[in-house]
């Protein structure tokens, strides 16, 4: 029996599509390793979205002349390849956002304040990005139900032997998560969390707006009821993102975003919403975001999820060998195989972002903060990290360069 073989991903053949990395920093050579809060953007997609403005553009939904037909069958195969990225069952249950961040505001305004109330219970994780959390938080309190934090353990992994403790102080509606920790890495057991939830009744919320660009996302495998994802993370441009949800769960919650677009009729005495997914999609979209969007989807498709995920495997295991080369580090996250290309990290006595300013002077590109995950960084003990991530242009040099970097951070500032 033949044993297919694992396609290995070419980072430094992809490299030559992003024509950022011609770029010099302080004269030296860019070494991009924020990835996890925004990634860099191909030829491909560039060329789409120029091409889409230069040829076919036009207001999508509101006309019959060929320009508008362009448009609109250009914004409509976005939604396929969208659905085919997701593994949704329909294009219907496909919803265009302004990222991930609206997606998820989108749910819990639309489907919490119509579905919670006094005696539910709410429940995030300590690992949430601010996005999946607040919004959940003010939410609960508009309509009193408990809002509850499901904790990490001291390797940054979700303690499940909790959940039934959640359970108790209420009836549990909700589930939020996210699948990839944007801070540490965590991959989390989003098909377990859909089982628990479903049992307790609840729905899950997904954040994969950091698993996206790198392993396959399969709503229908997961078991969630919502997920959302943003393109400027997997390589298409910002202001565009996706929420995908469950057709009936959709159908029942009333619109986000009032206007145009998303309306059947509108008189004085009534007005009727649109069908799917156009209730939900008010006014001008970003159009030709959109088309870009799709172009990224298709680009890292091409490139293969599983051959990402591998690579960026390796990369992670180079930089956790090198890093802890570097005297007074500290990592945070859990072990190499639980966990996404990321790595967050403080110095003893220096102040992450310090470090990020000299590792810029030596034209490496870290993310310091708090990442957005400030429940994470009060659980950590911290106040902020520093964070590198990889992604498909990443390559071992820039990790070497990151670890010289850092010895220089030492040597300047330790």
């Amino acid at each position: 029996m033949a044993v297919p073989t694992q396609v290995k991903l070419d980072a430094r053949r992809l490299r030559a599509d992003f024509p950022i990395f011609g770029e010099q920093i302080h004269s030296k050579p860019l070494a991009y390793l924020d990835s996890a809060s925004s990634a860099q953007k191909p030829r491909q997609v560039l060329d789409a979205m120029r091409e889409f403005y230069e040829t076919s553009y036009a207001n999508v939904h509101r006309g019959v002349y060929t320009l508008a037909v362009r448009s609109d069958e250009r914004y409509e195969a976005a939604r396929e390849t969208a659905r085919g990225f997701v593994n949704a069952s329909s294009p219907r249950e496909i919803i265009f956002t302004r990222g991930a961040t609206e997606g998820l505001n989108l749910v819990a305004y639309a489907w919490g304040l119509a579905n919670l109330g006094p005696g539910d219970v709410v429940l995030v994780t300590e690992l949430d990005h601010h996005s999946n959390f607040v919004p959940w938080q003010f939410i609960a309190q508009r309509t009193g139900a408990a809002f509850r934090v499901l904790p990490i353990d001291d390797a940054g992994e979700l303690q499940l032997d909790a959940l039934d403790e959640m359970s108790a102080s209420g009836t549990v509606k909700v589930v939020a998560c996210n699948f990839v920790s944007n801070t540490l890495g965590t991959i989390n057991p989003v098909e377990r969390l859909a089982g628990w939830a479903h049992d307790q009744g609840a729905i899950l919320v997904v954040d994969a707006a950091q698993a996206a660009p790198h392993v396959v996302v399969d709503v229908q495998a997961l078991g969630c009821d919502f997920l959302a994802l943003s393109s400027h993370k997997l390589c298409g441009p910002t202001g565009a993102g996706v929420l995908w949800g469950r057709r009936e769960l959709l159908e029942a919650m009333p619109p986000f975003n009032l206007g145009g677009s998303m309306i059947r009729s509108v008189s004085a005495a009534k007005t009727t919403w649109n069908e799917l997914p156009y209730k939900f999609e008010a006014g001008t979209p970003a159009i030709g975001e959109v088309v870009g969007m799709a172009e990224a989807m298709s680009y890292i498709s091409a490139a293969g999820l599983d051959a990402i995920a591998r690579h960026e495997h390796e990369l992670l295991e180079h930089a956790l060998d090198r890093l802890s080369e570097v005297p007074g580090i500290t990592l945070y996250g859990p072990s190499p195989e639980r966990r996404a290309g990321i790595v967050s990290f403080n110095l003893d006595g220096i102040h992450p972002h310090d470090v990020a300013q000299v590792l810029d002077w030596e034209g490496v590109a870290v993310r310091a903060g708090h990442h957005c995950t400030q429940p994470l960084m009060t659980k950590l003990g911290v106040a902020a990290t520093t964070r590198a991530s990889f992604y498909v242009y990443s390559i071992p040099e820039e990790v070497d360069r990151l670890v010289a970097g850092l010895h220089k951070v030492k040597r300047s500032l330790g």
